[in-house]
């Protein structure tokens, strides 16, 4: 039980210095201009376009790092210091969000699977705490019940791991367009690549600390039923 602490505390330090690495990238990058003074929008429509997509929109979002693909309406959502910017770290995070739209279009097997999850991680997400916390204190008289929560996170979990491959595969996209469009050069592509190298990295560290989260609902069931 002490070594489960102890990784969450691990994996809590993790995830803040990443997150706080992520930040420092992009407020660095956000002060690199692209050559070619393309704004975030430009980059996202241009990319969009090169790869035969006319039907996805490219709008604007309140937030900082709120940006994303909805494959419901088909918009990519850029976030205010994305959307009119003409950086280095508005063009990589253009065109990440660009590559989630091409991974729709092209019925890419990662993105199917996350998208199918989504109702029910959204129904599992609901209720899962509260499923769990009753199993705990009713694990002696009613052991199935925890066992019904941790089914519920797992359905978190499988999700968290299959967002890593959609992510990284949009990312490998972004860069590998933008490299040949010509946005970024030899001086700055390697300043896109670090800033999404960086925005990986926290779906990791959410990946690992879910199946951390879920070992630990396991043990704590499985301690249950050696003691009932």
């Amino acid at each position: 039980m002490y070594l489960n602490w102890i990784l969450f505390g691990i994996i809590a330090i993790v995830s803040y210095a990443v997150s706080a690495m992520l930040q420092s990238k992009f407020k660095k990058y956000s002060n690199v201009p692209i050559d070619r003074g393309l704004t975030g929008r430009d980059v996202a429509e241009k990319m969009l376009h090169d790869n035969g997509i006319y039907d996805v929109k490219v709008v604007s979002t309140r937030g900082m790092l709120t940006d994303h693909y909805n494959p419901g309406d088909k918009t990519v959502n850029l976030s205010e210091g994305v959307y009119s910017s003409n950086s280095v770290a508005a063009a990589a995070v253009a065109a990440h969000e660009c590559g989630h739209a091409v991974q729709h279009a092209r019925a890419y097997g990662p993105l199917k699977m996350r998208s199918s999850l989504v109702p029910i991680v959204s129904f599992s997400s609901k209720w899962v705490m509260w499923v769990i916390l009753a199993g705990v204190l009713l694990i002696n008289s009613f052991p199935t019940l925890i066992w019904v929560g941790i089914g519920l996170f797992a359905l978190t979990t499988i999700f968290s791991v299959v967002t890593l491959p959609v992510e990284i595969n949009a990312s490998s996209r972004a860069l590998t367009w933008l490299n040949t469009a010509g946005i970024t050069n030899v001086n700055n592509h390697d300043m896109a690549k670090d800033a999404l190298k960086w925005a990986a990295y926290t779906y990791v560290v959410a990946a690992l600390g879910s199946i951390a989260t879920l070992v630990y609902y396991v043990t704590i069931a499985l301690s249950g039923s050696r003691r009932s």
